[in-house]
């Protein structure tokens, strides 16, 4: 009977975990690529039109 209250508890403890610190932190890390992937993108937009500008 201890088992199986040990187990509940501990599936308990490992959603709580799972939903307070890992999903919020794989979320913020998603939401930093995307920022850093935008101002790449901008960067690389702007050296291109500055490149072609140039050589014209």
């Amino acid at each position: 009977m201890g088992r199986v209250v040990m187990l509940v508890i501990g599936a308990v403890l490992g959603l709580f975990v799972l939903f307070t610190f890992v999903i919020p932190m794989v979320m913020w890390l998603i939401k930093l690529a995307l920022i850093v992937g935008v101002i790449a993108l901008l960067v690389f937009v702007a050296v291109t039109v500055i490149s072609r500008s140039s050589r014209s």
